[in-house]
């Protein structure tokens, strides 16, 4: 998890690539390592598929990198011509070893509830098969207006254009590169596997050192857009 403190931004530091859309307010929200430390059942997952199929698997390295799609990280471990399988098999034994362990990160109850005092709508993108991310959300008791799965980096910007987001929040420079590809404010959270300045480098407009200091920040975002 990257350490990096970093001062909370009331308005972008860089321009997004678009104009963020007008209309009520929809904030997006990137679910591991944004809402959720999904990485204790990741890492149980992965031990029980390294030991269903007999493959090694370092859990302790795959849960450093958490972001990429499934069979990204799956491609490091199996060959080409079982990836597919593994995926499914993987996503199978999810459900059993993955919800229950995982928490939701400081502030991430806070952020949904804040959007909402605001008004607005509040969605979840992420890149985690979906049926299994309402799994986490349902547990934990997060309850987004939407929850949309399977999409990653700049395909995350198909959703958040669909929905009018004009913020998505994330800890990846993946979630970045999908922020701007829907020209949505980019906000960034250094709870993930991307530190602050990685996480500029690939174009956040703000980042935060986590979720805790999104509430005070959206108020203010959205007092200045209402006065725009």
């Amino acid at each position: 998890m990257a350490s990096t403190a970093s001062s909370p931004l009331p308005v972008p530091s860089t321009a997004p690539s678009t104009v963020p859309p007008v209309g009520p307010l929809t904030v997006g929200f990137d679910l591991d390592m944004t809402l959720i430390d999904s990485r204790p059942g990741i890492a149980a997952t992965y031990r029980a598929l390294s030991a269903e199929t007999g493959v090694r698997i370092d859990d302790a390295l795959v849960v450093s990198r958490i972001g990429p799609p499934l069979e990204d990280e799956l491609a490091h471990w199996f060959p080409a011509d079982r990836v597919a399988a593994a995926a499914d098999r993987y996503r199978e034994l999810y459900v059993d070893h993955a919800i229950a362990p995982s928490t939701a990160l400081a502030g991430a109850r806070e952020s949904v509830a804040a959007v909402r005092a605001l008004g607005g709508r509040a969605i979840v993108v992420t890149a985690k098969y979906e049926p299994n991310a309402k799994l986490h959300l349902a547990h934990l008791g997060i309850e987004p207006d939407a929850v949309i799965g399977w999409l990653w980096a700049e395909a995350k910007g198909e959703a958040l254009r669909e929905y009018g987001a004009q913020v998505y929040v994330g800890d990846h420079v993946g979630d970045v590169r999908g922020a701007r590809a829907a020209g949505a404010l980019s906000v960034a959270v250094t709870t993930g596997p991307c530190g602050a300045e990685e996480l500029r480098a690939a174009g956040a407009d703000v980042v935060l050192t986590e979720l805790t200091e999104f509430p005070a920040w959206l108020r203010e975002f959205e007092a200045t857009r209402a006065a725009s």
